[in-house]
C-alpha cells in the first residue's frame, strides 16, 4: 500500500432527468380539471410553516437565497395564494453562496455544486457567505423553518439567543429572527395568529443520530415523555397550540433514513482490484494478495480459532470486496487477539493489533455506509479519529482497508433497527395527532420509499433518491432538489385537497431545476 488511496467515485459524470425506470414507477397526475379553484373549507389568510431544514429550504449543505424561494412552504404559498392565501414572508440569507457568519468567522457554508467531472464531481462555491448571524431580521416570518431544530426545540424559550450559542441552546438560524433573546418557535409562530399551518418536523430527532454513525453524540428522541423530553409529548403539546386558535393545518411524517441518498450511495464493497490499485487493476491484484499474505490471513486463522472466523474473509482479485469496520456489537476478542498474535509479533505490536481488530468485521449488506464515510476510505487515521488516542503506523494507516473504519463512519443493523423502531414510533404519534384534530396528513415516508423504490413519475419526469441523477435529492444526500421540493409540496397539496375540499392544481416538475449551478447569478 505505497501508493495514496483513492475511492473512484460512484455515480455518472452527466446528470441526467430519468424519462424510464426498468421497475413500473408511481404515476401522480396534476392535470387541471376546468372547475374553478377553491379553498374548500380553509381559510389560507395567514399560513406558517413550522419545522426544520427540509422547511426552510436547505439544500446542497448549505441554506440560501434561491433554495428559501424553492421551499415546499414557498411553493405552498404561492398556490396558496390562488385561493385567498396572504402574504408570505421569508427570512432570507444575505446570498446564494450559502452559509453563514458569526462575528465575521465563517461557521456554515458555502454552498455545494456540481462539476461534471468524474474525478472531482462535487465542489464548492467560491467566496465566503456574506449572511451575518449577528445581523438581527425584523419579523414576523410565515416560514418558521429551522435547519438542525428537532422536535422539543420549536418549543423552547430562547432558542433564538445569541448568549445561548455558546452553550448550545440557541439556534444561529433562529438567532437571526426570533423576536427576541427569550422566544420560542411556537411562541413566534402563534403570535401571528394563523389561519392554517403546515408542520413538518421529527426528521432530525432520527437524522441527528444517523448521520453521526449512531457513535452516541447525537442521541436519538426519546419516543415517549413529556413535552420538551418525549416525542410524543413534544408532539402533541405542538399540535394542541397550532390548534387552539382553530387553525386548520397539515402535517407529515418521518422517512425512514435508509431510503435517502446519504445512506445509500456508497456501497458495502467499494474495493475492486482497480480501486485498491488506484486505476490499475494489476496494480490492485498484488496489493490485494499482499494484503491476504500479510494482513486478512493471519486475522482470518485466529478469528476462526476463537469461533469468529465470518468477521473477516480474504479479499477477492476478481469480485469487489467489502469495507473493514469495528462494530460495537461483536463480542471484544481483543485478549485473545493479542495472545494469538504476541509469538509472531511480539507483545507491544500484539497488543496493538489486539485493541485495532478485536472488535473488527467486514461490511455486508446489512450495514449502510454514510456518504460522508466516502472520502475517509483509504485515508490515514489519525489520533483523534482512530479510537486508539494514537495515529496507527504502516500498513495499518489505511481507514476500511487496513484499519477499521469508525462507528461514525457506518450504520450496524443494531443501529439500523433503532432507527426504524423511534421512526415508526414518531409515525404512529403524528398519525394519531392529525385524525385526533382532523388535520390533512402526508405520508412523507410512503413518498420517499416510492421514490427509492421505482421512482414517482410527475408532469413527466421521473424522480429517483439515486444520488445525483435520481433528480429528488440534492448534494448532500439529505435535503431534496428544487425539483424534489416541487413534488414534496405537490404530495401537500393532495392531502390537503383530500382533507378540506380545496381543488389547488399544484406546480409542474418541469419548472423547477435539478441542481444548482455553480455560477450563483444564474439562478
Amino acid at each position: 500500500m505505497k501508493k495514496n488511496f483513492k475511492l473512484l467515485f460512484l455515480v455518472a459524470a452527466t446528470i441526467v432527468a430519468c424519462s424510464s425506470n426498468d421497475d413500473t414507477p408511481t404515476v401522480v397526475s396534476n392535470s387541471a380539471d376546468g372547475l374553478p379553484l377553491t379553498a374548500g373549507s380553509v381559510d389560507f389568510s395567514k399560513y406558517v410553516s413550522l419545522g426544520n431544514s427540509l422547511c426552510s429550504g436547505y439544500s446542497d449543505g448549505a441554506l440560501f437565497k434561491a433554495g428559501q424561494d424553492n421551499s415546499y412552504p414557498s411553493i405552498l404559498a404561492q398556490q396558496f395564494a390562488l385561493v385567498g392565501g396572504g402574504t408570505f414572508t421569508i427570512p432570507y440569507m444575505n446570498d446564494n453562496i450559502g452559509g453563514f457568519t458569526i462575528g465575521g468567522t465563517v461557521f456554515s457554508g458555502p454552498r455545494m455544486y456540481y462539476t461534471g467531472s468524474a474525478s472531482s464531481p462535487v465542489s464548492t462555491v467560491t467566496g465566503p457567505p456574506t449572511t451575518e448571524i449577528t445581523t438581527h431580521l425584523t419579523g414576523p416570518f410565515n416560514n418558521m423553518g429551522v435547519p438542525g431544530a428537532k422536535s422539543f426545540h420549536l418549543l423552547a424559550p430562547g432558542y433564538g439567543s445569541l448568549a445561548g450559542l455558546m452553550n448550545n441552546t440557541a439556534n444561529p438560524y433562529f438567532v437571526r429572527f426570533a423576536s427576541s433573546s427569550t422566544a420560542s418557535v411556537i411562541g413566534d409562530a402563534m403570535a401571528q395568529h394563523p389561519t392554517f399551518f403546515s408542520l413538518w418536523i421529527g426528521n432530525n430527532d432520527v437524522l441527528g443520530y444517523a448521520t453521526s454513525g449512531g457513535d452516541g453524540t447525537n442521541p436519538i428522541t426519546p419516543p415517549t415523555g413529556v413535552a420538551g423530553v418525549g416525542f410524543d409529548g413534544t408532539y402533541t403539546a405542538l399540535v394542541n397550540t397550532l390548534t387552539s386558535e382553530n387553525a386548520k393545518g397539515v402535517v407529515a411524517n418521518i422517512p425512514y433514513v435508509n431510503t435517502i441518498p446519504f445512506f445509500t450511495t456508497v456501497p458495502f464493497n467499494p474495493l475492486s482490484a482497480s480501486v485498491l490499485g488506484g486505476g490499475n487493476a494489476a496494480t490492485g491484484q498484488a496489493t490485494i494478495n499482499t494484503l491476504n499474505t500479510q494482513l486478512y490471513g493471519p486475522l482470518k486463522q485466529a478469528l476462526t480459532a476463537f469461533g469468529a472466523g465470518n468477521r473477516i474473509n480474504l479479499l477477492s482479485t476478481t469480485a469487489s470486496n467489502p469495507l473493514l469496520i469495528k462494530d460495537e456489537s461483536l463480542t471484544d476478542l481483543t485478549a485473545q487477539l493479542t495472545a494469538a498474535f504476541t509469538p509472531s509479533l511480539g507483545a507491544t505490536t500484539a497488543t496493538l493489533y489486539g485493541q485495532i481488530f478485536g472488535k473488527a468485521r467486514q461490511t455486508t449488506n446489512a450495514d449502510l455506509v454514510l456518504l460522508t464515510t466516502q472520502s475517509a476510505i483509504g485515508v490515514a487515521p489519525t489520533s483523534s479519529d482512530s479510537g486508539l488516542g494514537m495515529a496507527p503506523p504502516y500498513p495499518l494507516n489505511k481507514f476500511g482497508i487496513t484499519f477499521p473504519l469508525q462507528d461514525k463512519h457506518i450504520l450496524i443493523p443494531t443501529e439500523i433497527a433503532e432507527l426504524k423502531a423511534a421512526t415508526d414510533a414518531y409515525n404512529a404519534t403524528i398519525l394519531a395527532a392529525a385524525n385526533s384534530k382532523g388535520l390533512a396528513f402526508v405520508d412523507a415516508n410512503g413518498t420517499m420509499s416510492q421514490l427509492f423504490n421505482g421512482g414517482i413519475v410527475e408532469n413527466n419526469f421521473t424522480l429517483l433518491s439515486t444520488y445525483v441523477t435520481g433528480g429528488a435529492f440534492s448534494l448532500d444526500g439529505v435535503h431534496p432538489s428544487p425539483r424534489g421540493y416541487a413534488l414534496i409540496a405537490n404530495k401537500f397539496l393532495e392531502a390537503i385537497n383530500l382533507k378540506y375540499g380545496s381543488n389547488i392544481k399544484g406546480v409542474d416538475l418541469g419548472n423547477y431545476r435539478i441542481l444548482y449551478p455553480m455560477n450563483s447569478n444564474s439562478f
